[in-house]
């Protein structure tokens, strides 16, 4: 069966040809390219007010860090924050003491780490059709630099990839840690170029000694599985060709540790000389060793969670994976074992999606974010799936070829079942209770229809497409579709979102910081905002339930403290629980779902809730 062309070959040929005497062009189209999808995936709104529950931990962990000067260890809301390592706070610290302390600067490590592994496997996947050009002896610039531009494309432009490079926290810089350090291990592998001697000391070549550093930044990010996930992987890829003894000889590993460890281990020693076993409890044993062998915070999720979690997260393309993997046919070792290893990508992505996917799958937490790390690799690998697409000197039809149109008919059928939920979606969804308006006024601005004609829209011309066999077009209008969804829902959506959930909370951490008065304790009653801590720039006492916030303003009296009132933000329901009399506090003001109130503490209030 022939494949047809959506663009005019002669066109396409004389557009390339152009390119090809001008490498300064390339290289400035190419950036540009990456800048403009960074843009549309990442830096589009991204100035919105911090999302609860998480952002505002780094975010105000990394002010007062910047604050106190204290670069060891981290501090939320007076106490210490072992969750994470302390590369995520250095980073946004940094980024405070340049742009201000903003969610601008709060987000931009995240962004940086999303962009720079968008371009670096751009740079991967041109360099190695690059060398496939050579191996062929042609020039198909085409199939060269339009499958580098879909690779950094599918990476940009898929929700989980959008989600967490738009967001404070640190998954997003682990993500650019790990997979660059993957991609620079490849890239140090397929090149191998002679080691570098420095002061007759041989090193591995840049790209190795890249990876290591990276590693480090990894597990200055989230610990152990900084080297723990990447290092499973480069040592499935060395054993599946045969040729692990001779990588080792070439990565020069044990010197590669010792640059590991001088990076991150000082970090390490002195937290722990500081903190001692309370910060050892915390971070290994509580937030690794137990995050990968117990429930931890209920997130727990069954064996297929993984599953969805990609459908949905690299939607739309996911439905192209098993279809890209196939391609590849990886029980053919012997035929991998005699590809150059410059064409042994495929290969290499796939052992790096497939390994991600089953670390996380084995741990018994799970998260939607744990599996970002593979978003790359699957990127990469739809990508390679598209470019026996493009003409080829052979003009071949791609073997897998039925295994694509049977999954171009399901891209169809997942696209509009996204358009039904879009337009149903209010039916669908649990309401918010700190924004319970929030999906009534999507419905109201017209975002969820529109998003519903987009992929409608996409569903039915994806259908012409595999009706007239042009499946070349069927990647670039799922991106299209993607992009016009991005542009005309999910921005809107996202400035809906903050008005409706986050901007009550900072126009009342604004009226705090105004009305506090001097011996005032700030309390926040039956929920946990840190959103408050950071824009307030105080302390808050989180009390959960409102018998135990009866409880402490009886003992506040008691004890006769220094404090001459509280100033109490408590959700409408909690504060009907409590009953309290209307002469034992003054009503501040009420926004939301929010309530915030002032408590003389010369007011005393008994086990009944009454003044006296």
């Amino acid at each position: 069966m022939s494949i047809k062309l959506s663009i005019p070959g002669k066109m396409v040929d004389k557009w390339f040809h152009y390119l090809q005497q001008r490498p300064v062009l390339v290289v400035a189209l190419s950036s540009l390219w990456v800048l403009v999808i960074g843009w549309i995936a990442f830096g589009w709104n991204l100035g919105v007010g911090l999302i609860d529950e998480t952002e505002p931990l780094f975010a105000e962990a990394s002010r007062q860090m910047l604050l106190t000067g204290d670069w060891i260890t981290p501090f939320f809301n007076g106490e210490a924050r072992f969750d994470k390592p302390a590369l995520i706070y250095w980073c946004q610290a940094i980024a405070y003491s340049i742009m201000g302390v903003n969610e601008w600067a709060a987000r931009i490590p995240s962004v940086l780490a999303a962009m720079g592994v968008i371009a670096l496997a751009f740079y991967t996947v041109q360099w190695c059709f690059t060398q496939k050009d050579e191996l062929e002896q042609v020039t198909n610039l085409p199939r060269r630099y339009l499958t580098a531009a879909v690779a950094a494309a599918l990476i940009a432009l898929n929700p989980e990839m959008i989600v967490w490079g738009r967001t404070g926290v640190s998954d997003m810089l682990l993500t650019g840690c790990i997979g660059s350090t993957l991609l620079c291990f490849f890239l140090g592998y397929a090149q191998n170029h002679r080691p570098v001697v420095i002061a007759n000391w041989q090193f591995p070549n840049q790209w190795y000694l890249a990876s290591y550093v990276l590693i480090a930044g990894a597990i200055l990010t989230k610990g152990p599985v900084g080297i723990v996930l990447p290092g499973l992987i480069m040592i499935a890829f060395a054993l599946y060709i045969g040729k692990f003894w001779q990588i080792w000889r070439e990565m020069r590993p044990i010197l590669g540790m010792v640059i590991v460890l001088v990076l991150s281990l000082p970090w390490y020693i002195l937290v722990t000389w500081r903190n001692g076993w309370n910060f050892i409890n915390a971070f290994f044993v509580y937030h690794n060793i137990e995050r990968f062998t117990e429930v931890v915070n209920g997130h727990s999720a069954p064996w297929y969670f993984y599953f969805l979690v990609v459908l949905l997260g690299f939607a739309p393309y996911a439905v192209y994976i098993p279809a890209s993997l196939f391609r590849l046919k990886l029980w053919r070792r012997l035929y991998w074992l005699q590809q150059e290893r410059s064409q042994q990508l495929g290969l290499f992505v796939s052992l790096w999606f497939l390994g991600v996917f089953g670390f996380f799958t084995v741990s018994v937490t799970k998260l939607p974010s744990y599996v970002l790390p593979l978003m790359p690799a699957a990127a990469i690998l739809v990508a390679l799936s598209w470019s026996d697409l493009f003409p080829t000197s052979q003009n071949s039809t791609p073997t897998h070829l039925a295994f694509l149109r049977i999954s171009a008919w399901i891209n169809v059928i997942f696209l509009t079942f996204i358009s039904i939920a879009l337009f149903n979606l209010t039916k669908i969804v649990v309401l918010d209770p700190a924004a319970p308006e929030l999906y009534a006024e999507m419905e109201k601005s017209g975002i969820l229809k529109y998003g519903g004609i987009i992929w409608l829209i996409t569903a039915l011309i994806s259908s012409g497409s595999i009706l007239t066999h042009r499946y070349r077009q069927i990647i670039v209008i799922n991106l299209v579709g993607f992009m016009a969804f991005v542009a005309l829902a999910l921005m809107p959506a996202v400035l809906i979102m903050d008005q409706q959930r986050q901007l009550p909370l900072r126009e009342l951490s604004a009226l705090i910081v105004e009305l506090k008065q001097p011996n005032e304790e700030l309390i926040m009653v039956g929920f946990k905002k840190p959103t408050l801590t950071f824009y307030t720039k105080q302390n808050v006492n989180y009390i959960e339930l409102s018998q135990a916030a009866l409880k402490y303003i009886q003992n506040q009296e008691s004890q006769k403290t220094r404090l001459s009132s509280l100033l109490m933000l408590i959700e409408q329901r909690k504060f009907q629980e409590m009953d309290l009399q209307p002469d034992t506090y003054k009503s501040l003001v009420v926004k939301g779902s929010y309530h915030l109130i002032r408590i003389p503490l010369s007011v005393k209030i008994d086990k009944k809730n009454t003044a006296y």
